[in-house]
């Protein structure tokens, strides 16, 4: 039984190779910036993170992601600066990243609107060497490893209690050749994200947020979640992804440090209880520039 399922998910894994989506990111409120071009320099400070997230751990060949970011912003606050370098594989197949991202800012009345735009390269492989295959002719195993261009856009809008996002952070399509044949290999995705700040007390204060993700011929995908903010230091909550994975999220702020814990677990109408996921995340901000300003406390 267990070879049985084995077979199964790694099949659904060679199958979502084809078909790769943006990497999954349960902590999108601790880093916007992965998906946003436009939150580059939101932060008034220089802030950097390494993200490592492991999801159905239990499962040799499992979806890992593994993302470091940088930003800060730059001319009196007027724009923002930052890069980006993401590696996501899933069984034999790998994708590594890097962008470069830029943000001008607009001061409103009450918020600031930021426009975002991002460039970089992704390298699309896939090594099958190390499978079993039953039929080395397959075409669906054959090995490939190219490199695309690709940009993103993004709109954001920040105060001190409220958040709107919609980004596109890879806008071209990109295919391959697998022995001979083009393969599709990443499709466009589309997030609008949205999150609001409301005080219970002095001290803790309540943050619910909604991500959206869309893909062409995929169904629309919703995390919801759920937090208390206590100090300014503390934060925990509840999320749901789809009503059909729930999972706990905790972070922590230490003078200049940050760090960040997720724990998924999945229903059986998605994959079964068996497979867990967690996610990881350690930053730090510190003062790069003389306008930066390390009292400032972001909400976002």
């Amino acid at each position: 039984m267990k070879k049985f399922t084995g077979s199964i998910i790694l099949l659904f894994l060679c199958a979502a190779a084809h078909a790769q989506q943006d990497p999954l990111y349960a902590q999108y409120l601790n880093n916007p910036f992965l998906i946003n071009p436009a939150y580059a320099g939101s932060i008034n400070m220089l802030t950097a993170s390494v993200q490592y997230r492991t999801q159905w751990a239990q499962f040799a060949g499992n979806p890992v992601t593994v993302a470091a970011t940088a930003h800060m912003p730059m001319i009196e606050k007027k724009m923002g600066l930052g890069f980006q370098l993401i590696e996501d594989r899933i069984g034999e197949s790998r994708n590594t990243e890097f962008n470069a991202a830029y943000s001008y800012k607009l001061n409103l009345k009450n918020s600031v609107l930021s426009f975002g735009l991002q460039a970089g390269l992704i390298q699309f492989s896939n090594n099958p060497d190390d499978l079993n295959i039953f039929d080395p002719d397959d075409p669906n195993f054959f090995p490939y490893s190219e490199i695309k261009f690709n940009t993103g856009v993004g709109l954001l809008i920040t105060s001190d209690k409220y958040l709107m996002s919609i980004s596109v952070p890879r806008l071209l399509p990109a295919t391959v050749s697998q022995g001979g044949d083009p393969i599709e290999v990443y499709n466009r995705n589309v997030y609008l994200m949205g999150a609001y700040l409301m005080p219970l007390t002095e001290k803790i204060r309540f943050k619910p947020s909604v991500l959206l993700r869309y893909a062409a011929n995929n169904p629309i995908s919703a995390d919801v979640n759920a937090s208390l903010v206590m100090l300014d230091t503390y934060s925990a909550g509840l999320f749901t992804r789809n009503f059909n994975t729930y999972g706990v999220l905790m972070n922590m702020r230490f003078k200049k440090f940050y760090f960040g814990y997720v724990f998924e677990l999945p229903t059986n109408q998605s994959v079964g209880t068996n497979f867990t996921t967690h996610e990881v995340m350690i930053g730090f901000r510190f003062k790069a520039l003389n306008f930066h300003d390390p009292l400032t406390i972001n909400n976002f």
